[in-house]
């Protein structure tokens, strides 16, 4: 099952690649034809890398950010478990 679900995602990933890969290159060669009618303006070719690459970094970005703060979180419950516990090994520094 996860083989087929695998073989299905790179066979939508290549298509997309060829597809968008003859739009950028292969387009503005092409004489005025109704097979240009098959792809968006030519300024979308950048816009939507541009707009791919921003969710992607966001999601990433906001991924990190969640995961420091848990970690901070956990590692302050630590030492308040500890300090409150009574033990003389936590000192105050000037």
């Amino acid at each position: 099952m996860v083989r087929r679900l695998v073989r299905v995602c790179l066979f939508v990933l290549t298509t997309l690649f060829g597809y968008y890969t003859v739009w950028t290159l292969l387009t503005p060669f092409l004489p005025p034809s109704p097979l240009l009618s098959l792809f968006p303006d030519r300024e979308w070719a950048v816009r939507i890398p541009v707009l791919i690459l921003l969710v992607g970094l966001s999601a990433v970005g906001m991924t990190t950010g969640c995961l420091l703060i848990e970690t901070a979180k956990r590692k302050r419950q630590a030492a308040g478990g500890r300090s409150a516990k009574g033990d003389k090994t936590t000192r105050k520094r000037h």
